[in-house]
């Protein structure tokens, strides 16, 4: 059974506007909405927080909540810049919401909160005097000291040096497990949505286009859009292989092989191009090859070609094998 559904849910804000954003999350699970900026997905967890007038519906195990006001939602939302009061201290921005709700076992569940995130010492500090990334962890700690039903991240990642993105990542999905949240997390990076999604919903121009699990979604998209989104190269139509060419197929540039002789390669499908351009980047080479009036881009490691020796405008042969296509 869902535990939060969206139902044709659309909201127009200024000369943006979300359509027909339907989609289901389960209990417990991890849902990560995925999309360029600009694509609406901070106004979609508004919108279920209850921060817009919007048409369609939200429920929340099928009790329709779309008329609902923000505060009895009983949701956590830590948007992109923190959004912590600068007047308190960290202490008293974890308490904040015991101001307008019951919390259970406040203290007990404060102190769990503290020394999981480890907040000991900054726990009187004000905000001003926090690094980003301990930002972020008061953050979390004050939406989830709320007890949301449902816990709203906005580009959690975004404020974060780099370098600390692995841990990060680890740390909110270990948050996510420990606290038996249902949780979701915004984001336009694909690792990300990959290491901590159940589920990922694709968002692009305001339109929810593919939604699944993440290996479904990121090796299977629905359509090119989809596709051109992902990143996908060398995408044709299947004419080009001999099928009736009514869909396209893509082929990661890794899983092309190469050969000055057409002999050599035993792929289920060959063809003779023309190279256009070899480039050497640290371990690999990047070739752009014309076969007709396509053009394929490969990658090919440098320990396995010790050299890139065929010139530009010179005939050489490429093939891959019908299990590396991924149809679209």
């Amino acid at each position: 059974m869902s535990y939060l559904t969206l139902n044709s849910l659309g909201v127009k804000l200024g000369e943006f506007e979300l359509k027909d954003i339907t989609f289901e999350v389960n209990e417990g699970e991890y849902f990560v909405i995925l999309g360029h900026s600009g694509a609406g997905k901070t106004l979609i967890l508004e919108s279920i927080a209850g921060l817009h007038k919007i048409k369609g519906n939200v429920f929340f195990n099928d009790k329709d909540i779309s008329s609902h006001s923000p505060e009895k939602r009983d949701v956590g939302f830590v948007y992109q810049d923190f959004a912590l009061f600068p007047n308190m201290s960290v202490k008293e921005n974890i308490f904040y919401a015991s101001r307008y709700k019951t919390i259970e076992n406040q203290q007990e569940l404060f102190d769990d909160l503290v020394g999981f995130l480890g907040l000991e010492k900054i726990i009187t500090r004000s905000i001003e005097n926090l690094s980003g990334g301990e930002k972020q962890r008061v953050a979390i700690a004050r939406a989830i000291f709320s007890q949301p039903r449902i816990l709203l991240l906005d580009e959690p990642l975004s404020a974060i040096d780099p370098t600390f993105r692995n841990a990060i990542m680890k740390f909110l999905k270990d948050i996510h497990k420990k606290y038996e949240l249902t949780t979701l997390h915004v984001t336009h990076n694909f690792r990300e949505a990959s290491y901590l999604a159940d589920k990922i919903a694709i968002v692009i121009d305001g339109k929810v286009v593919q939604v699944g699990e993440p290996h479904q979604v990121l090796s299977s998209p629905a359509s090119l859009q989809v596709a051109e989104f992902l990143g996908f190269k060398n995408v044709f139509d299947t004419a080009l292989l001999g099928e009736d060419g009514s869909r396209f197929f893509s082929i990661d540039p890794n899983e092309i092989h190469v050969s000055s002789k057409q002999n050599h390669l035993t792929c289920d499908f060959v063809f003779s191009g023309v190279m256009d351009e070899c480039m050497g980047i640290v371990d690999h080479f990047k070739l752009f090859v014309d076969v007709g009036d396509k053009q394929f881009f490969i990658k090919v490691l440098k320990r396995e070609h010790a050299n890139c020796s065929i010139d530009r405008g010179e005939t050489l042969y490429i093939g891959f094998d019908r299990k590396d296509i991924s149809y679209i």
